[in-house]
């Protein structure tokens, strides 16, 4: 099963939101020679055009997110160790004990937390807060640490790049590389219909970057390209599994931010079922991604969703499904050709 040319490659770049610089430089370099233009807004959002045979009817845009969710230093202790806050909906659960890169330098660290044996019983029921974890870089003192991080550096997880049986894939930043990498798919291909693709900042923390897109271009339609949260675990009781891989990609009709227009839910489905795509919907309605700001933001837009389930969502390492990715791609080529008449 083919993947996204540079889907490995965008999921070992470090960019939490607001730091997305080294995502962005590199999706510059792969769509250049494959657009008509581009520009970077005062957000970071890139936003590239790119002609079509035709103009279309209707102002299509396609987005992703280039952010990533972590963790941002706050303070050193006299100790060199770093205290530290979550950037996104990052849970205690799978932050302790990970190791960590801080800062543009990739200084390497672990997050600790006090062992099991210094717990009482009653601490032992719960996760350790974050408040109570740090940051251990092997520094000897304040002073020490000082020389290697700042406050206010990003820190990100470790997650290399693997492959799992015959159809998953293994890797930090899945959300929302993958969608990434979706985009500069359809950006190398010969498009019937001019279209933008945006490839923005700060969506972990609020979609702020789509906000500032959604008032620049004011598109018709907004396709959402995403990763969204698959809890097919046998823990989980059936109403709440959301989604599931390896059952093709989600279009959504509801989630916490956004009531998708029916007719354009029901357009998207139709044209998976035609074309024998197996799609499946979110059921329930969880989570929140762009959509919301292109909804809601200038003249408002006619929003969709499509999104990759994937296991262990916001984790050091994210599964997807490698026909999941193929079927996403290839309903988002329909999409492009489909959408901007109208």
């Amino acid at each position: 099963m083919r993947l996204p040319e540079e889907m490995k490659e965008l999921t070992q770049l470090r960019g939490i939101s607001g730091c997305e610089d080294e995502v962005r430089a590199y999706i510059i370099k792969k769509v250049q020679g494959h657009c008509d233009r581009y520009e970077v807004d005062n957000m970071g959002n890139l936003i590239v055009h790119k002609k079509g045979t035709a103009a279309g009817e209707k102002k299509v845009l396609f987005s992703a997110h280039m952010d990533e969710v972590g963790f941002i230093v706050t303070h050193i202790t006299a100790e060199g160790m770093l205290h530290f806050e979550t950037v996104g909906g990052v849970t205690p659960a799978v932050t302790a004990g990970r190791p960590v890169l801080v800062g543009k330098n990739a200084v390497p660290g672990v997050i600790g937390t006090r062992p099991i044996h210094l717990l009482t019983e009653e601490e032992r029921k719960d996760y350790a807060k974050v408040e109570d974890m740090r940051i251990d870089i092997g520094a000897k003192d304040k002073e020490d640490a000082e020389k290697m991080v700042s406050l206010g550096d990003m820190v990100t997880f470790i997650g290399p790049w693997k492959e799992l049986g015959e159809d998953s894939v293994l890797a930090r930043a899945i959300d929302d590389r993958a969608g990434c990498a979706l985009l500069l798919e359809l950006l190398r291909a010969d498009l019937p219909y001019d279209c933008t693709f945006a490839f923005v900042a700060q969506e972990e923390t609020g979609c702020a970057g789509s906000k500032a897109v959604a008032f620049r271009e004011r598109p018709d339609i907004a396709v959402v390209v995403e990763s969204t949260t698959a809890g097919d675990l046998p823990t989980a009781p059936e109403g709440r599994q959301v989604c599931r891989v390896g059952a093709g990609p989600v279009i959504s009709f509801m989630d916490k931010g956004t009531i998708y227009p029916w007719e354009l839910y029901q357009r998207a489905t139709a044209i998976a079922e035609a074309a024998g795509i197996p799609w499946q919907t979110k059921e329930g309605v969880f989570g929140g991604n762009d959509s919301r700001s292109y909804a809601s933001s200038a003249a408002g837009a006619k929003a969709l969703a499509v999104s990759l389930p994937v296991r262990y969502l916001h984790s050091a390492n994210t599964l997807a499904n490698k026909t999941d990715i193929e079927n996403t791609r290839r309903l988002l080529e329909l999409l492009v050709r489909e959408l901007p008449q109208g």
